[in-house]
């Protein structure tokens, strides 16, 4: 029996599995995709596997609902967080994670006993397209990519939290059909690595709207390093200040561009759905 917890951030729903003493499961792309079917698995965006680490105190493995490994998750880095704190793997409210995206450091809100909030220090954000990477005429800050698909065309700016993010307003965000640009948009030429599509709609200088499509995964209800990138992106234009909320299909993330040490950080709840086993 494999034993695993459903969580999610803000309806971001990943699988769980403490692997601090038994490592990677074989076949783990596989495993992935298994639980993450909503219909014969367990349903999720993914499965996230916290492991032992030599430099920090834990490192994040998480893998998309189409098996991919991805670089790093803001909605499930803090349920990493709550995590090993609430099931006694650490009593440190301060805690570091090693993720492919770098070193996370995470501050663990506690209350009654358990994590009811997460701020994370994401790091800072990636402009330059080699690095995002994206294809595109400008190389230092990419805010004018222009891309067509089917009958829209649509205007980028790109930014990397770790992971690929292409950020573009609509008029009317709640009614946008995600599901038919997103899809093709994540796998266009400009984006080698494919690309979360973030589309947007600014309510007010401290407020944005936004939906994503998640590479690997489809559109989800959340995505917070998703949040960090349109927080940049809408910053670099002008359009916002340096602290807003983000609001998502699942709720609100308040994200912060601390332009003293140049990094984003991220505040947002995670929350514990049930425990179960899998049959090996």
């Amino acid at each position: 029996m494999m034993k695993f917890t459903k969580m999610h951030g803000l309806g971001n729903d990943y699988v769980y599995m403490d692997c601090t003493k038994s490592g990677v499961p074989d076949n783990v792309s596989d495993l992935a995709q298994f639980v993450s079917n909503r219909h014969f698995g367990v349903g999720s965006d993914g499965l996230i596997l916290i492991c032992a680490s030599d430099t920090c105190d834990f490192k994040m493995k998480m893998y998309n609902a189409d098996g991919s490994e991805a670089q790093m998750c803001g909605n499930g880095i803090r349920c990493v967080g709550k995590f090993v704190y609430d099931k006694g793997l650490t009593n440190k409210t301060n805690i570091t994670v090693e993720t492919l995206a770098g070193v996370k450091v995470l501050q663990l809100n506690i209350k009654n006993g358990k994590v009811e909030t997460v701020k994370v220090d994401m790091g800072e954000p990636i402009l330059e397209a080699i690095k995002i990477p994206v294809i595109a005429d400008e190389k230092e800050v990419v805010k004018n990519l222009k891309i067509t698909a089917l009958d829209k065309e649509f205007k980028f700016t790109c930014v990397s939290m770790g992971n690929p993010h292409a950020i573009t307003i609509v008029e009317d965000v709640d009614s946008f059909d995600v599901e038919k640009y997103g899809s093709l948009l994540e796998i266009d030429k400009h984006f080698p690595e494919k690309a979360n599509i973030e589309f947007i709609q600014i309510i007010d200088r401290n407020t944005v709207k936004m939906r994503v499509w998640e590479r690997g995964s489809g559109e989800t209800f959340a995505c917070g390093t998703g949040a960090c990138a349109t927080t940049v992106a809408c910053i670099l234009n002008g359009f916002i200040e340096d602290e807003v909320t983000v609001k998502l299909l699942g709720g609100d993330l308040n994200i912060k561009w601390n332009k003293e040490d140049n990094h984003i950080y991220m505040t947002g709840p995670a929350t514990t759905v049930f425990e179960g086993e899998l049959e090996e």
